[in-house]
């Protein structure tokens, strides 16, 4: 491919046995002569292409030594060495030998420290630090491979980790795609394989179909999680001390291969708010008596931001309930299937609901506000949001306590995660289109909220009386005329009914927002009504901007 010609002159070890000189310049034709040569062996002779002379440079030559050539069984020699004298590098009559001949995956365990096992890696992977652990693997039947996979230190980003095990063949360089070959999940390991048995230069489909891949897959699955378990039995303190390294690479695993799943839940941890961790099993055992709801069902409160969401942990633990730290790449994932995996078992993020209702322990009461009361303060404070692209508010009133926070803003867990899968999983995008979803619930037992009632009702009622009184009188007619309809086929019902009908329907929708503009108006001149929205923004990281500078100035006058 880069050579216009290419002569080999070759002489056998045998006694009496004559040169010969082949010669091609990559056509189908080629020629063969005897030549002289003293000694036995083989010259490879190339005439670069006047377009490849880059393969005639040193640095490019080396380069191909070292990918291909680095652990080649016999040595090879790349020129002479070179050494410093006077101020210049010169060459030195010994060998430059490029190639270690007996790697550290040909040798016994036994005669290997950990050092050795470090500076392999740091040869392999020069700009990384250190591996968390190896595997060093030797099979002889009913397949032959043998290797060194190293756990590295993976925190987030799955892809920039892969491709990173190098295949050999015998100590020949292959290739470091080694999807096929092992599973998925452990494409993000770091190291060497070396087989015979894997065969070369065919489709990934037919690696996939191969018996003696899938061995060799199986085979390595089994010695990662053996390994792993190992180190979680002996040595449970510095598993938990490597866990936010391991965890994205146990996590992957479990998503992705249902036998890793059945042998990683027995080791794989939970991590709580004040850094304890758990296996799954010790997590349940822990929560299942104070957090689980009156349908048996145990509920996994969670948070995905410690800081952001604190006043919600903080609520969760003052009713005595533990909550998880779930921040990780792959932790949404991971929500969904352990909902699957763990019988009755229901995963919720901390600020998805007032506390009373993360876990319902029993019926509770319903709305104390009465219809009108609770319609005027819902009026009011939905027309102080501000206007935020893509995000659409609910207003509900609810009787949390006196002591609990006046206003609060949760967002519904199914749309949150839907939202959240549609961001690592293509299909899903429906979703990731669709605006947020928040409640903003009102407390309606709070002191605050309760003047705000109050102050509305005495405010807004000469302009609201006359107006309430219309509005009962249209749907009263308008039931009448409901009613009398009811039981009627569409041509039965009389021309003058039906545009009675409309007009007392445009008649109600006027009055109504001639309503809600009162009590808009209100909510416009109540500064204490902007003030709690304007916490619970704040509260939950989405008052910016210009509404975060009159936050701060109004807060001023206030004060």
């Amino acid at each position: 491919m880069v050579a216009k010609k290419v002569e080999i002159i070759t002489k056998s070890h045998k006694e009496g046995a004559q040169a010969v000189k082949w010669s091609c310049d990559g056509s189908p034709e080629f020629t063969i002569e005897n030549v002289e040569k003293a000694d036995r062996g083989s010259d490879i002779i190339l005439y670069i292409d006047d377009d490849c002379k880059e393969f005639l440079e040193e640095s490019r030559i080396s380069g191909l030594l070292t990918k291909y050539c680095s652990f080649l069984p016999v040595p090879i020699a790349f020129g002479k060495k070179k050494e410093w004298k006077d101020g210049k590098q010169v060459e030195t009559t010994e060998e430059n030998i490029i190639n270690d001949t007996t790697p550290l995956w040909t040798r016994k365990p036994s005669e290997l420290s950990d050092e050795d096992y470090k500076g392999f890696y740091r040869k392999l992977y020069p700009m990384s630090d250190d591996p968390l652990f190896w595997i060093h693997l030797n099979v002889d039947y009913p397949f032959h491979l043998t290797g060194i996979l190293y756990f590295p230190k993976v925190k987030s980003n799955v892809e920039l980790n892969k491709n990173k095990i190098q295949l050999y063949s015998n100590q020949v360089y292959v290739t470091d795609s080694v999807e096929g070959i092992v599973p998925d999940f452990l494409t993000l390991l770091h190291g060497v394989i070396d087989s015979p048995d894997i065969p070369l230069n065919v489709s990934r489909s037919y690696l996939q179909s191969d018996s003696n891949v899938k061995k060799i897959s199986t085979y390595i699955t089994k010695k990662v999680s053996d390994r792993l378990q190992s180190i979680f039995k002996n040595d449970r303190k510095q598993f938990e001390e490597k866990w936010n390294d391991l965890k994205i690479f146990i996590n992957y695993g479990m998503l992705t291969q249902e036998d890793f799943y059945d042998k990683a839940k027995k080791f794989a941890l939970f991590t709580d708010t004040d850094k304890k961790y758990y296996t799954y099993e010790e997590y349940q055992t822990l929560i299942k008596d104070n957090q689980t709801d009156q349908n048996g069902d145990t509920i996994y409160l969670y948070t995905n931001n410690k800081e952001e969401q604190y006043s919600y942990i903080e609520g969760a633990k003052n009713h005595g309930y533990n909550v998880l730290l779930m921040d990780g790449q792959l932790d949404v994932a991971m929500v969904s299937m352990l909902e699957q995996k763990l019988e009755k078992s229901r995963f919720t993020r901390v600020d998805s609901d007032v506390i009373d209702n993360l876990i319902v322990k029993e019926d509770t009461k319903g709305e104390t506000l009465e219809a009108g009361k609770q319609e005027a303060i819902s009026c009011a404070f939905k027309s102080q949001l501000p206007k935020m692209e893509k995000i659409e508010f609910n207003i509900t009133t609810q009787a949390l306590g006196e002591n609990a926070t006046p206003v609060m803003i949760t967002q519904s867990e199914y749309m949150r995660r839907m939202k959240e899968m549609a961001n690592i999983q293509s299909g899903m995008s429906f979703y990731g289109e669709m605006p947020d979803m928040f409640n903003l619930i009102l407390n309606s037992d709070h002191k605050l909220v309760k003047k705000i009632i109050e102050d509305e009702e005495t405010a807004c009622k000469a302009e609201l009386t006359p107006l309430q009184n219309e509005i009962n009188s249209v749907e009263k007619r308008r039931d009448e005329l409901k009613e009398q309809q009811k039981d009627k086929k569409e041509d039965e019902i009389p021309t003058s009914e039906k545009d009675e009908l409309n007009d007392l329907d445009k008649k109600w929708d006027d009055l109504k927002n001639k309503k809600e503009a009162i009590f808009t108006a209100y909510a416009g001149n109540n500064k204490i009504v902007r003030q709690l929205i304007d916490l619970a923004l704040l509260q939950n990281n989405m008052l910016k901007g210009e509404a975060l500078n009159n936050f701060v100035k109004r807060s001023l006058e206030l004060i």
